[in-house]
């Protein structure tokens, strides 16, 4: 795929979460995809598709008025597409969500392959995990 079939590929995915779209989020990503948030919070960890599959809609869940990515810039490279990204959505618990985020997509035939996401762990741990941390060790 073209570097531009790339991006659009990560911007139809974007866009699909921003919509909420469980099907299509599931569908962006190839069958060896995976989904790696980085840090140590409650979330963080890497995920194949079938994971990412029994978790995609959850997320809505969590924010049932949705919640809404605004891209600042993406960069591409060969089969790499670098985003950087805001959110912002009102959990559930009431308190508004804000995060910054640099996501690394790679993608095989329009597909993601691997989408790494680098963002304020703290605010996952304060808002969507109310707090709460893993056990040490």
């Amino acid at each position: 795929m073209s570097i531009e079939e790339n991006i659009a590929a990560v911007e139809r995915f974007l866009a699909a979460t921003n919509a909420a779209d469980v099907p299509a989020i599931i569908d962006s990503y190839a069958p060896d995809g995976t989904l790696t948030t980085m840090g140590s919070t409650l979330i963080s960890g890497t995920f194949d598709k079938a994971a990412i599959s029994a978790a995609a809609g959850r997320i809505f869940e969590a924010f049932p008025n949705g919640i809404r990515f605004t891209v600042h810039a993406i960069t591409a490279q060969d089969d790499r597409v670098a985003v950087e990204a805001s959110s912002q959505g009102m959990h559930v618990s009431g308190r508004e969500y804000r995060n910054q985020y640099h996501f690394l997509a790679r993608l095989r035939d329009g597909k993601i392959v691997s989408w790494k996401e680098y963002c304020d762990t703290e605010a996952i741990t304060d808002v969507l995990c109310g707090g709460q941390r893993p056990e040490p060790g």
